[in-house]
């Protein structure tokens, strides 16, 4: 080879292995929780989060049924014992991702270890579960905001994971969603205006079974409404202590919370936290 050509290619080479990444060590399951599937070119890795959102199951103020039953499908799980994935769908802001953060830091201790993948990466869930019959944690496949279109290639493979395809699922993985939309997918008048009734029973058609048929692989759906003034309130009392605030829901700071609220057009924990926030921040930096 002529030397010249040698010594251009060695200095492209060079180049190329500076735009790589840097290769990622296996996944410390003893040392970190949760981590996040990303994708670097054409192979995936199970990347650590190093700073976990520390929220706390008593932090979720007005959603006692919703903790309790999703609590104790959990606790099975970790016990070995059967259990179902879980839907938890409902009304933005309302604590759905918020729950899921809380378990993971209750039971981390127990083995529990949370694996959080983006709908465009669905397609590997394969490659990601795989590694997992082996390990002696307790793994939580975590899908947040999750929504499809009726094309989506995610779609049909998060339903081959659920109930469909033919490899098992791990005994040691329970999948987890949460989503705005019950079933997952974009819902039409004229798909419901299909539906038909047989001797007094409800058949609905062909679109909207397909869309049932995804959200119905998980066996616990969780529904979140939007909160009540009060619950609303109460919750801002208890992000406001959380704070250091003392002087509790005075009216001037109860008028300020529903304005508040009022200007999102959302009563929700999200929007209560975000409140006490500036609330208590506006206060202290004024007395300065």
């Amino acid at each position: 080879m002529d030397e010249t050509l040698a010594v251009r290619l060695v200095a492209t080479l060079d180049r190329v292995d500076a735009l790589l990444p840097e290769p990622l060590e296996s996944p410390d399951w003893q040392r970190y929780r949760a981590f996040r599937w990303r994708r670097f070119g054409q192979r995936g890795v199970l990347q650590p989060v190093r700073h976990p959102h520390q929220l706390r199951l008593a932090d979720l103020q007005r959603i006692d049924r919703q903790k309790a039953t999703l609590d104790l499908n959990l606790r099975q799980f970790l016990a070995g014992q059967p259990c179902n994935h879980a839907l938890l769908w409902g009304t933005r802001g309302t604590g759905k991702s918020s729950l899921i953060k809380a378990l993971l830091n209750e039971y981390a201790d127990r083995g529990l270890r949370l694996i959080e993948v983006e709908k465009h990466d669905l397609l590997d869930l394969p490659d990601i579960v795989d590694p997992l019959f082996e390990r002696p944690e307790r793994f939580l496949i975590y899908c947040d905001d999750l929504s499809f279109e009726a094309d989506d290639p995610g779609y049909k493979a998060l339903k081959a994971m659920l109930d469909g395809s033919i490899s098992a699922v791990p005994d040691n993985m329970l999948l987890c969603a949460t989503s705005n939309r019950r079933h997952l997918l974009p819902e039409y008048l004229r798909e419901n205006q299909d539906a038909h009734l047989i001797e007094g029973e409800l058949h609905y058609g062909e679109a909207v079974e397909e869309k049932i048929s995804l959200s119905e692989r998980f066996g616990l759906w969780l529904a979140f409404h939007p909160f009540s003034q009060d619950d609303y309130l109460a919750i801002v009392v208890y992000w406001l202590e959380q704070l250091g605030w003392n002087a509790g829901l005075e009216e001037t700071a109860r008028t300020a919370a529903l304005q508040w609220a009022l200007q999102r057009g959302s009563r929700s924990g999200r929007v209560a936290w975000q409140f006490a926030r500036d609330w208590v921040g506006r206060q202290i930096f004024a007395d300065q």
